[in-house]
């Protein structure tokens, strides 16, 4: 029998590819929320139940706890002018606080945006610095306003940080941002979460199942594509997370007493697999991450997962593989774009139970 530490060495990104018509990509949220379907997969027996997200609750048990990632997203594109020559105008999008005035940026085009160089944003409303060049090219930059205010200017002159793939202008916002949102910091959404209405998690709690809130900021960390063909040279960048006090204790007395940890989201999962030792006893702590989960690793906490379908040959679709396999979460894709269903982040959802 070959080892486990053998199969992680082969394995390669093109063994995470699945097609995937055009036509099944996600354009716009459904409405009401929960009315996005659901794939149940029950990894014990291999049954596939096709289902409705607000059916979930019957997948719940009392005893259970849901763990959401209360990050919220922040409006991170801007677009700057460039304060020497105004028909320059740049694309940025804040990854990650670096200090009170200085960020992370992803920029575009990157050969405008050199150390020294000076950006204008919302007719002057906001003004930037490149001060230094990072890995992956990603620049830092200095901005004019820092601590709670750059958060106002962005929701004014800030557009959301909709993936590429979504070509179809998002009409509300609030619409790629959880009903739980709560810390500002993310530069896309957890969107396992964008299914839960208020009404269906006031549901949850009343037969007595928990929802705790752990937070990742949701950085290049989550949704840097994979370049290198084997999977094991690929480094992910660490996001910045956090779990409190009271949240590690009602986690770990649930599971104490029987219940399972359901992550919704493959955000929460890593949160939970970051803080959580060898014993499965999560500690509260603020840290960064960077965990790379894939087929091989052993989970020390997590019981369940609720996620969306992810991309081909992604981080997240070899973090899902690792909770079921690899096979078999190719074969449930399979079935889920031959049922039609809706993927990415506006798309559907699956459980894996």
């Amino acid at each position: 029998m070959v080892k486990n530490e053998q199969i992680q060495t082969e394995l390669r990104k093109e063994d995470f590819y699945y097609d995937l018509p055009k036509a099944q990509i996600a354009q716009t949220p459904i409405e009401p929320r929960d009315a996005s379907r659901l794939l149940v997969i029950d990894r014990q027996s291999g049954a596939l139940s096709h289902k409705h997200f607000y059916d979930i609750l019957d997948e719940l048990r009392p005893e259970d706890v849901l763990v959401v990632n209360d990050s919220k997203v922040i409006p991170a594109r801007l677009f700057g002018a460039d304060c020497e020559k105004d028909d320059r105008i740049v694309e940025f999008l804040l990854l990650r606080r670096r200090g009170d005035r200085v960020w992370e940026t992803l920029v575009r085009p990157g050969k405008k945006a050199k150390i020294g160089k000076k950006f204008t944003f919302g007719d002057g409303l906001l003004q930037g610095e490149i001060t230094d060049i990072v890995e992956e090219g990603n620049r830092i930059v200095e901005f004019s306003v820092g601590g709670a205010q750059i958060y106002t200017v962005l929701e004014k002159i800030g557009s959301m940080p909709l993936p590429p793939y979504i070509t179809e202008k998002l009409e509300d916002g609030s619409r790629y941002q959880t009903v739980y949102a709560k810390d500002a910091g993310s530069a896309a959404a957890p969107t396992a979460g964008l299914h839960f209405t208020k009404e269906l998690l006031e549901k949850i709690k009343a037969r007595g199942t928990a929802v705790v809130p752990v937070m990742l900021h949701v950085g290049l960390g989550t949704f840097r594509p994979v370049k290198e063909s084997k999977i094991t040279d690929h480094v992910m960048h660490t996001e910045y997370f956090a779990v409190s006090e009271e949240s590690a204790a009602e986690i770990n007395r649930r599971r104490a007493a029987g219940g399972r940890v359901i992550a919704v989201g493959t955000t929460s999962c890593r949160v939970l697999e970051s803080a959580a030792d060898e014993n499965g006893i999560l500690r509260p702590m603020a840290d960064d991450t960077g965990i790379f989960i894939y087929p091989g690793y052993k989970f020390k906490i997590v019981d369940a997962l609720i996620t969306n379908f992810h991309l081909p040959e992604s981080t997240l679709l070899m973090l899902v593989s690792a909770f079921y396999t690899r096979e078999k979460m190719l074969e449930a894709y399979q079935v889920a774009v031959d049922a039609g269903y809706r993927f990415f982040s506006f798309g559907d959802a699956m459980m894996i139970l």
